[in-house]
């Protein structure tokens, strides 16, 4: 198992403090305490700073970092390569700020991790609905993880029942071994060593929303790193939200990057972390 003290979750946010707060308070309460967190800002006002301030004092500056950079739309690759670069962690966990990792996820990803490999997971989605009853009461107890709950207030699928997390570790193993689902990076839930990340200049900047987490797994594929799933072993859950930056031309414009990636078994992007990043 890795040290925790190695290790770093990178959180992505934009404009969205209530829900950056729970997933805060879900890391405060995971099993493992000594990881620290990176919060990855793509130019979030003043109501994510105060969220991040109240943390701060909790987790202290040593455990809490955040970067930013002024908002020009999504921008989330940047600011992403910005927390890659500026990391000292071996292995950085990453997450999106509107979802609330179970007690045990850390814990997970650090006992799986293993040279050659990145770690990718499925998530519970539940609708925005169910984001106005979730408290960090709910989140501390546990509640909010149960299949009582999130029963009460989405409706689960039964898929998701599978991911709740509930069955033996080596039945939950088996299942991951035997899925038929592409190991591709989820960009909301993935984790990875961050050599392997500058190795393939991390994520390409050019590309806006849709697929730019996917292209990033593929050229960690073209330079031997192959995905595991961490899908039935991990409980995490993912409160819907609008979408306001999504945009059909720029989703088309990904996907023959997409295409070119794999088609010329790309590992690295041009226009990564070492165009702009570099120290």
């Amino acid at each position: 198992m890795i040290d925790p003290s190695r290790a770093e979750v990178v959180v992505s946010t934009f404009n969205n403090p209530v829900a950056l707060d729970a997933c805060l308070c879900a890391l405060a309460h995971q099993t493992i305490k000594e990881v620290n967190i990176c919060i990855a800002d793509d130019g979030s006002g003043p109501e994510t700073a105060e969220v991040i301030d109240r943390w701060l004092k909790v987790l202290g500056p040593e455990r809490l970092r955040h970067v930013w950079h002024p908002d020009r739309g999504f921008q989330k690759n940047q600011i992403l390569n910005r927390a890659i670069a500026s990391s000292r962690a071996d292995y950085l966990i990453m997450i999106d700020g509107d979802c609330l990792l179970s007690p045990g996820v850390v814990y997970r990803h650090l006992k799986m991790a293993r040279l050659g490999y990145f770690l990718t997971s499925g998530l519970v989605r539940l609708p925005s609905t169910a984001g106005s009853a979730i408290c960090k009461a709910l989140i501390a107890d546990g509640s909010v993880f149960c299949a009582q709950w999130l029963t009460s207030h989405g409706k689960l699928r039964r898929l998701d029942r599978l991911k709740l997390g509930r069955f033996p570790l080596f039945f939950s193993s088996f299942l991951e071994h035997i899925s038929p689902v592409k190991r591709t990076w989820n960009g909301a839930h993935a984790s990875a060593w961050r050599q392997n990340l500058l190795d393939v200049n991390g994520f390409d900047e050019t590309m806006k929303y849709g697929g730019e987490d996917i292209e990033l797994g593929y050229r960690l594929n073209n330079a031997g790193i192959r995905g595991r799933h961490l899908r039935y072993s991990t409980l995490v859950l993912h409160i819907d939200h609008a979408r306001g930056y999504v945009d059909d031309s720029e989703i088309a414009k990904n996907r023959i990057i997409i295409k070119k990636t794999i088609q010329e078994n790309r590992i690295r992007t041009n226009s990564g972390i070492e165009s702009r990043h570099s120290s």
